[in-house]
């Protein structure tokens, strides 16, 4: 890693032209022993090819690769030049960056170098007195610091000042200028007191960005024997702007100022006395966005469309955040806005656009392109969904991926890796470069309107429509061409800043949102394609596999679908647009496994399972036959099958076990009957709820329940009380960030805090009943004493609404809870395993890890000794057992479910004519047996082995 460090800075050098003063360079390498003098060739061969100048008096002499040879160790001088030199026959140079590198190290002092030089500092540069003034100029940071009206909150309840704090970091995280670990690095007892009642307090750890909150609390409170009624809380890193922060200062202690603060309470004229940046007093339109995926490419590119027929200017902010322009796509997608925010619209004065936001206001509740259901604007809240955790290379080196576009496929793998783009860093003149960007930006543009024009499919339309309007982003043009003005080529320019776009969008907290910058770098390197003259990829003539780090949509829509057998990629999705392009495509794709693909030799036989995402290299003859065949008897089968999906689930030797279906709505339910379901074996109450924009009450939720149990006609309903947290928020039910959710404040342990909320959906469900069987049972019981409080509620609202058909038992979900079962089977009528979450807590793997969910399997040997617990404790008391996970429904996993003795298998609708169908060739006493076999293996391959 080259670094610019104080001890490389030589100052006062002479030279009286480049000549003297390359020379004059190589004498330094040379006395640091980083070259040998035969450097000086390289430095002067570089400069005839072209001239190094990089800008505002500054220069960045370097050698040819040729001249590597001469270099004894990598390294950088800077030589400052108080006279200057002419160094490219029209710019003076005051300072010499010069370079020794023998590779590509000196892109990280270009990096250094350009950050640095975003403002003007020609003059700093030539009149610089010291070396540590040459570092701390070449490594500076563009200077900022939030300070604006979106940032001040007044008339906030508050009790203490740990509430103020909280508020005030809310403030700012609200905004995306501090993460989480900023509000435990705020020390109370540092604060300052500024005067008035107002009281400062900063911290410099978890800062993304410099920024100044304001909290004015509704009442006078007392800290440290004072006065207390507001609170500065100062976010501050080393790119704090600290005049403008000194300007602030100076206004905070005039006692005039401070006074007018102290009794203003409106944060608009707050923001006005101390600075900052205000809200245009702009005609205004709020509106929450209801599309489900939230302001994604598609429905931000239809945004920007319609913005843009009103000559003036219309700007949007989420949440009270920062405005950025509507008519700028790669903003709107900054923002990163999901479903249940709030969008606010503003519109220039005494310009059509005020006429214009009816119209925008109108195109967002009509979902922007997108079907959606509406929001109530008047009682829906602001959305708040936890963070997610993503990785860059999920399932590396696993044989298993991420099913994106379901088939089979098979056949030589054709290898496409990465490309490398060879280009110069800085261009010959700022004209030519100009004129490189347009015609490339052109040219890439007339071929996405020649796809768009051939095919057929209008989600593919739909995103080559969303990357045009990319490529027509003023916002994107102006950056690259700022970069232009830097003296960088048309594709240097271009790739840094896609590549910095990308990296923005990839930190946005919303998986969908983040996945959209595969389609930045996908416009990103077909433009460079073109400043670079690099040849379009070849497609082989026969049918094979296309196997990538990652496929852009551009790749898979310029594919030929009759060649193109499937696609295998190491990163990305199931809901990234090249997965939604296969799928349009009919292509099998798997996606997300790992880097190790791309190193598989192209032509190499390759069979691909869309449907579960697995993946094999080199099969044998007999496997892809199997896999084929395997495919055909499965289409067969499940003819069959659900010709007799209403027959009972009896094994050869007559043990029955009752069939049901996991419904999330429930309209749902008549649909699983038809399948053969004998009861529903999970209703998820949550989603139900999810179904309503705002939360339902008692007389909605009970004609909901309703419904099903009409469907049922008197087959059993088995009800999940309402189980959100962890994976599963509420929109209109925020809860408090956690750091880990699945381990935090979800299901009962949430109801039981919230104790009317669960009332309401008891006493519902045992009006819909009306004495037809209801079973009930609670989910994420982790102790006996959880079990206790929600049946005591229960029995609450049974004395009101007696319901005598009625079961009451729990989910075990929780190891500790499977561990209880001898003691929890003597008071609930029975249990239902939920092995999804029992596998994750067992096994201590989030289910929807990338990296690790593959080895989350339920029929893990540990998984297994829970459930054979908990049915044992069971039958002791005569208690049902039911299964109402994801394993219910794997054809290896019944077997031994069946020998543990399990009750009740409970599956997705789809999944019970080919579940029945199997039972039905099975034995229960050697699935008895088996079971027992599988208790005593040591890991899930070997059950699944022993199974198959």
């Amino acid at each position: 890693m080259i670094a610019l460090d104080i001890q490389h800075v030589r100052m006062n050098q002479h030279a009286v032209d480049k000549a003297q003063a390359l020379q004059c360079l190589v004498n330094i390498l040379v006395e640091d022993q980083l070259v040998t003098p035969e450097y000086l060739q390289g430095l002067t061969a570089r400069e005839q090819q072209s001239a190094t100048y990089l800008g505002q008096g500054i220069a960045i002499p370097h050698g040819t690769p040729q001249s590597r040879q001469y270099i004894l160790e990598t390294g950088v001088r800077l030589a400052h030049f108080p006279e200057g030199v002419v160094w490219d026959g029209e710019n003076k140079i005051y300072l010499a960056v010069v370079i020794a590198a023998k590779s590509d190290e000196h892109l990280q002092v270009l990096q250094i170098l350009t950050r640095a030089l975003i403002d003007d500092v020609s003059e700093q540069v030539k009149n610089a007195q010291s070396a540590e003034q040459i570092i701390e100029l070449l490594h500076a940071q563009p200077p900022s610091l939030a300070l604006h009206e979106n940032l001040i909150a007044t008339q906030v309840a508050a009790e203490d000042v740990e509430d103020l704090i909280w508020h005030g970091t809310q403030l700012l995280k609200q905004q995306k200028l501090v993460e989480c670990g900023f509000l435990s690095a705020l020390n109370p007892k540092h604060m300052i007191h500024l005067g008035e009642g107002i009281w400062s307090i900063t911290a410099n750890q978890h800062v993304l960005s410099p920024a100044v909150s304001i909290i004015k609390s509704e009442q006078p409170i007392r800290h440290q024997d004072k006065e207390l009624s507001s609170l500065l809380c100062v976010a501050s890193n080393d790119q704090l702007d600290m005049p403008q922060f000194n300007r602030l200062m100076d206004i905070l202690f005039d006692p005039a100022q401070l006074s007018k603060i102290h009794q203003e309470q409106n944060s608009h004229q707050i923001a006005q006395l101390i600075g900052a940046e205000v809200i245009p007093d702009w005609p205004a339109r709020k509106i929450i966005l209801a599309n489900a995926h939230g302001l994604h490419a598609r429905p931000a590119t239809q945004l920007v469309n319609i913005t843009k027929n009103f000559q003036g200017e219309i700007q949007v902010a989420a949440d009270d955040g920062a405005f950025v322009s509507a008519k700028s796509l790669t903003k709107l997608l900054s923002i990163g806005c999901r479903r249940g925010q709030t969008l606010t619209f503003i519109a220039e004065p005494e310009t059509d656009a005020v006429a214009g936001l009816d119209a925008v206001i109108q195109a967002v509740k009509d979902g922007l392109g997108e079907e959606v259901e509406p929001i109530d604007e008047h009682t829906a809240p602001v959305a708040q969904v936890p963070e997610v955790l993503t990785f860059e290379q999920p399932n590396d080196g696993n044989n298993k991926g991420i099913a994106a576009s379901a088939g089979l496929a098979f056949g030589p793998a054709h290898v496409v890796k990465p490309r490398e783009f060879q280009y110069d860093r800085f261009g010959h003149s700022l004209k030519q470069e100009n004129e490189r960007l347009d015609i490339a930006i052109r040219q890439v543009k007339n071929s996405i309107r020649q796809f768009i024009a051939q095919t057929q499919s209008s989600a593919i339309k739909q995103i080559f429509l969303a990357h045009l309007e990319m490529l027509d982003d003023p916002d994107l043009i102006q950056n690259v061409k700022r970069g232009l003005k830097q003296n960088l080529s048309a594709a240097a320019a271009w790739h840094d800043y896609i590549e910095s776009a990308a990296k923005a969008q990839e930190a946005l907290k919303d998986r969908l949102l983040a996945e959209r910058a595969a389609d930045l770098r996908d416009i990103g390197e077909r433009v460079l394609a073109v400043l670079c003259g690099a040849p379009e990829i070849s497609e082989p003539e026969q049918p094979y596999i296309l196997i990538m780090h990652d496929v852009g949509p551009s790749d898979v829509a310029r594919l030929n679908k009759d060649r193109v057998a499937g696609i295998l990629t190491a990163v990305g999705g199931a809901s990234a647009h090249s997965a939604i392009v296969a799928r349009a495509l009919g292509i099998p794709a798997v996606v997300g496994a790992g880097a190790d693909v791309l190193n598989i030799d192209s032509n190499t036989t390759v069979l691909i399972n869309g449907d579960n995402g697995e993946f094999v290299i080199e099969p044998e003859q007999s496997l892809i036959d199997h896999a084929m065949a395997e495919r055909a008897k499965q289409q067969q089968l499940r003819t069959e099958a659900e010709q007799h999906c209403l027959d009972a689930a009896i094994t050869l030797d007559q043990h029955h076990v009752e069939i049901a279906a996991n419904i999330g709505k429930v309209q749902a339910t008549a649909q699983a009957v038809k399948y053969g379901a004998e009861a529903i074996g999970l209703l998820r109450t949550e989603l139900v709820f999810m179904s309503h924009n705002s939360a339902p009450n008692e007389a909605t939720q009970e004609a909901d329940y309703r419904v099903v149990l009409d469907a049922l006609a008197g087959r059993p309903l088995v009800v999940r009380t309402l189980d959100v947290g962890g994976d599963k928020p509420l929109p209109y039910l925020p809860l408090a960030p956690e750091e880990n959710p699945f381990l935090g404040v979800r299901g009962i342990r949430l109801t039981l805090r919230k104790p009317e909320l669960l009332r309401q959906q008891l006493a519902a469900l045992l009006k819909a009943a009306d004495n037809r069987p209801l079973r009930i049972m609670f989910p994420m019981i982790g102790r006996v004493e959880e079990w206790r409080a929600a049946k005591a509620i229960l029995d609450e609202v049974r004395a009101e609404y007696p319901c005598d058909n009625l079961q009451v038992g729990v989910m075990i979900e929780v190891p500790a809870a499977a561990l209880l079962t001898p003691i929890l089977a003597q008071e609930v009528d029975f249990f239902s395993i939920g092995t999804n979450d029992l596998t994750q807590y067992t096994m201590a793997i989030d289910r929807g890890h990338p990296l690790l969910s593959a080895e989350a399997d339920g029929l893990h040997p540990s998984v297994l000794l829970l459930i054979d617990q908990a049915v044992r404790s069971a039958h002791q008391y005569g208690k049902w057992v039911g299964i109402c996970g994801e394993l219910a429904a794997d054809p290896k996993a019944v077997p031994v479910l069946l020998g543990l003795g399990v009750d009740e298998l409970s599956m997705s609708s789809a999944s019970i004519p080919l579940v029945k169908a199997q039972i039905r060739t099975l034995n229960y006493a050697h699935c008895q047996q088996l079971a027992q076999q599988a208790l005593r293996c040591e890991s899930a391959l070997a059950v699944r082995d022993l199974v198959e």
